[in-house]
């Protein structure tokens, strides 16, 4: 039996299950899917198309809950049986850092000003979200960039600035779907193994969803999931460095 969750499992769920419609029309998007990640972890989560991978990221970041079963994030107690345990909302904000397959930046804010709102929106005072925003900017590489609107970054910048507002806020779990999904190779790997960096260097856990197996090397643990369905862990992976 698994020890009870403590604030070392940044991801604690238990027999997560999620089920769309009833009777003819029902479809189980999810089984019993039972996850353990602790800090510093970065985790990837591949899979086919419909395997069920998007609805458990969705679940654990409290976007869409699931029908039964628990998460814990952090060691708390968030979702029991989808009914939420915090002001979602609010937990969203502190803890939580979310990374798309499109970057997803406001397209009229500057790279600085898009990782500085996700800061004020958290009453971070603005002279301290600038200085916070600047410094991750610095971190991952684009703070020559920070004046340039997203229309002036490449694909792969707008993903650093998309990771450096993920970060913002100092979040103890990031969570990516397909991040890669619209990069080249080089482009994609980079962006990949920033997350690597991000989970060792800042003690955040990062699980990633995603399709692209050339970067599989730069994560600390892989799982499959098919037919909703968590499989075991997949063949341990040779670290890259």
């Amino acid at each position: 039996m698994n020890p009870p969750p403590d604030s070392s499992h940044a991801i604690v769920t238990e027999n997560l299950t999620k089920v769309y419609g009833h009777g003819n029309t029902e479809v189980v998007a999810m089984k019993d899917v039972s996850l353990r990640v602790g800090r510093g972890e970065v985790i990837a989560l591949l899979g086919p198309s419909g395997a069920g991978k998007s609805t458990l990221l969705t679940a654990i970041g409290l976007i869409n809950p699931p029908t039964s079963g628990r998460i814990y994030l952090g060691g708390e107690l968030v979702m029991d049986a989808a009914k939420p345990k915090v002001d979602l909302r609010s937990f969203r904000r502190r803890h939580l850092g979310f990374v798309f397959q499109k970057a997803n930046l406001i397209p009229f804010l500057s790279a600085l000003e898009n990782v500085q709102v996700a800061l004020e929106i958290n009453a971070t005072p603005p002279a301290v979200a600038r200085c916070r925003a600047l410094e991750l900017l610095a971190y991952l590489g684009v703070a020559d960039r920070a004046n340039n609107l997203p229309a002036a970054l490449s694909g792969g910048q707008q993903q650093r600035v998309a990771v450096a507002r993920a970060l913002a806020n100092e979040p103890g779990l990031i969570l990516a779907d397909e991040p890669t999904a619209a990069l080249d190779s080089q482009r994609g790997r980079q962006v990949m193994e920033l997350f690597r960096r991000v989970a060792h260097e800042r003690g955040a856990a990062v699980l990633v969803v995603t399709h692209d197996h050339r970067s599989l090397d730069v994560f600390d643990r892989s799982y499959e999931m098919e037919d909703g369905r968590l499989l075991v862990e997949a063949k341990p992976l040779t670290p890259s460095f």
